[in-house]
């Protein structure tokens, strides 16, 4: 008999903006004002965005900075390609972005920004997010970003998941009792705030057995976790 997916239910009662995500960071994003050289750190979670899909640029204003990334099907089974749009914008009026620079890896985007001012006194190092994100397919309620999962014809469940900042090699899948739980863990890198902790069970098996977790075909990359699961 065919496995059949568990709903992504919150693993964690601190409300994290990803039901997997068990500790570390909340949000989607974040920022970290580097007073040292009077910059900003920016972090963005764009799961499936492979880095040579990646566009930043500084607007025609010098006023806002404009992420693109671009997730293509991975997988025959994904609902859709994802696309991700994000405006950061400076809120003092005497700033101006002057440039960054950018590392994109495990499905996370980290910027460094730096501002020229005009009355460095006055300065109010503040910025604002504008952040959005087209998906299309069957998967368009609160989890459809993070979590999609489909039963596949000859019997098998096909799971997609995200977990932004996890390298392919820090995921792990096992069987217990018949539910399959996955696993991961992002470090900290750069100026991250904190690595984060991802833990959720993601389906349950026609029988309470345990199984050896090989025989769940898995691809691992850019932050996100993709499971066949044979029928029983």
């Amino acid at each position: 008999m065919a496995a059949v997916p568990l709903p992504p239910l919150p693993q964690s009662p601190e409300g994290f903006s990803n039901p997997f995500l068990l500790n570390g960071p909340k949000g989607f994003a974040e920022f970290t004002p580097l007073p040292e050289n009077d910059g900003t750190f920016v972090r963005l979670d764009l799961p499936d965005v492979p880095e040579e899909c990646v566009r930043v640029c500084i607007s025609g204003s010098k006023k806002a900075v404009i992420v693109y990334g671009e997730a293509p099907k991975v997988h025959a089974h994904d609902s859709s390609s994802r696309k991700y749009l994000t405006i950061i914008e400076t809120v003092c009026t005497c700033c101006d972005f002057s440039s960054f620079t950018y590392q994109m890896s495990d499905g996370v985007l980290r910027l460094l920004l730096s501002k020229t001012s005009t009355d460095p006194s006055s300065c109010i190092p503040v910025l604002a997010f504008c952040y959005g994100e087209g998906l299309s397919g069957d998967n368009t309620d609160d989890h459809g970003k993070v979590y999609e999962s489909k039963q596949l014809e000859n019997g098998s469940l096909y799971v997609r998941l995200d977990m932004p900042g996890v390298p392919k090699d820090n995921f792990a899948v096992t069987v217990a009792n018949g539910i399959v739980k996955v696993t991961g863990q992002a470090p900290s890198v750069s100026h991250d705030s904190a690595g984060r902790f991802y833990s959720g069970d993601v389906a349950m098996l026609s029988a309470p057995v345990n199984i050896p977790s090989r025989r769940i075909k898995t691809i691992a990359k850019n932050g996100v976790i993709r499971l066949l699961i044979p029928p029983l």
